[in-house]
């Protein structure tokens, strides 16, 4: 717990505007977005943690403003200890951060996938492109909004739109994690997932 302290401390200590998040587990702190990469790289260069083990967004609302905060963990090789540290977006329509790829390499794919599924922006990031959904796709399917069941979409080609074929709703590629027959009361439709091929009701085994 000392160290928990420390660390806490050491980051108000040089970043006045950084407050204290509530948490369970980790050493949590907010920051503005502006002081992100300077906090980040301090803790990194200071305090040993060198390590990026998750980057992550969370979408509070439509109705919450900020809408979009970005959370980053990271971890100490040599101290074996965690923080974590979240920054709000300021802009609730186009949300965007300033990449971390420039201190930590395992950056690179969390904030395309945040991107992806989130639609956070990380401005400076060397190949911001969707890494899950296909280019073009108009959702971002972490997002409030989007339903569990998936948006019909049109697929980009006819090889992945054949997949698609078996009278529902398809996930990923029609848009949601989850296969749901149109129609069919979401209570019974989950959760049967597209490549569990469970497109069939199942029987339950008889007793005789």
């Amino acid at each position: 717990m000392t160290e928990n302290a420390d660390v806490i401390a050491a980051v108000q200590g040089r970043f006045p505007a950084a407050t204290l998040r509530a948490s369970a587990d980790h050493p949590a702190l907010n920051v503005p977005a502006s002081d992100a990469l300077a906090v980040l790289q301090f803790l990194r260069d200071e305090h040993g943690y060198d390590f990026l083990t998750d980057l992550t967004a969370i979408d509070w609302s439509a109705e919450k403003s900020p809408r979009f905060t970005v959370v980053w963990h990271l971890y100490s090789s040599t101290k074996h200890v965690w923080v974590r540290l979240a920054a709000d977006c300021a802009d609730d329509v186009n949300p965007t951060m300033p990449t971390s790829s420039v201190l930590f390499p395992t950056a690179n794919w969390h904030e395309r996938e945040c991107y992806d599924l989130m639609g956070v922006k990380f401005d400076g990031h060397p190949d911001l492109r969707r890494i899950l959904m296909w280019d073009g796709y108009p959702h971002h399917p972490l997002r409030k909004e989007f339903p569990l069941a998936g948006i019909p979409t049109p697929m980009p080609d006819d090889e992945i739109t054949a997949v698609t074929k078996v009278g529902a709703i398809a996930a990923p590629m029609a848009g949601g994690p989850f296969v749901g027959t149109p129609g069919e009361p979401m209570s019974e439709a989950e959760p049967r997932a597209k490549d569990e091929a469970w497109n069939e009701r199942r029987e339950k085994p008889s007793n005789d």
